[in-house]
């Protein structure tokens, strides 16, 4: 019988500082470092479940996974009927250690691939989901009231690439710790409306904020 990977408890890979989190050389060290792991940021598929079928719909939807690392969220989404799943992450490590861990689940895809430049056609994705990719992007040492010009610019064009190749009608979701007055801005666009939903177990806050387009409407 395969071994299932184990969850990520070394505090060894911590960064130094949590800037770091931004950088591509962190997370190749990380997932070279634990090869065999899965670690999941914030929520995992049994908390976001309902939400997930509430919001998608259709199991058939075409879903982009961003900086996807070693989570469980797309495996587990998968058995429960998503197929159609991009996972991407510029961290060449970790696309082909989960494409090998993954073997079994023939439909899955794994690219490697920056998510501020994506490799996409315009509109061909109908649900794009993060959990964890911008909060990475956010991390630097400056006031979270008032980021960098260099941090608003990465999320920019993370942002910007999702609304490319987000279709009509089609959904960004965001899992993070961020509240709405720290984060919501970053999500402000004309191609969209933002909604936020609340999770809490009975413990620490996290947010939800979904991207919706609009339906596109032809003439008759």
């Amino acid at each position: 019988m395969e071994q299932k990977p184990t969850a990520s408890t070394d505090l060894k890979v911590l960064p130094e500082a949590n800037a770091e989190y931004g950088t591509k050389d962190y997370w190749q060290q990380r997932y070279l470092q634990e090869p065999d792991e899965v670690y999941d940021w914030f929520k995992t598929y049994a908390d976001l479940k309902a939400l997930f079928g509430r919001r998608i719909g259709s199991k058939d939807a075409r879903i982009l996974m961003l900086g996807c690392g070693n989570s469980t969220l797309s495996g587990e989404m998968y058995d429960d009927g998503y197929k159609d799943i991009l996972n991407i992450d510029y961290s060449d490590v970790v696309i082909e250690q989960m494409r090998q861990r993954s073997r079994h689940q023939h439909m899955m895809r794994w690219e490697v691939m920056d998510v501020r430049e994506l490799a996409l056609e315009e509109g061909t994705v109908d649900v794009a989901i993060d959990k964890g990719t911008l909060d990475a992007l956010m991390c630097e040492k400056g006031d979270v009231w008032e980021p960098s010009d260099e941090l608003c610019k990465n999320v920019g064009r993370m942002v910007s690439e999702v609304d490319r190749v987000l279709a009509s009608g089609g959904v960004f979701i965001w899992i993070t710790f961020g509240q709405p007055h720290f984060r919501k801005r970053h999500l402000e666009r004309d191609s969209w409306t933002v909604d936020v939903e609340r999770l809490n177990n009975g413990g620490f806050d996290y947010f939800v904020y979904f991207a919706t387009k609009p339906q596109r409407r032809y003439p008759h």
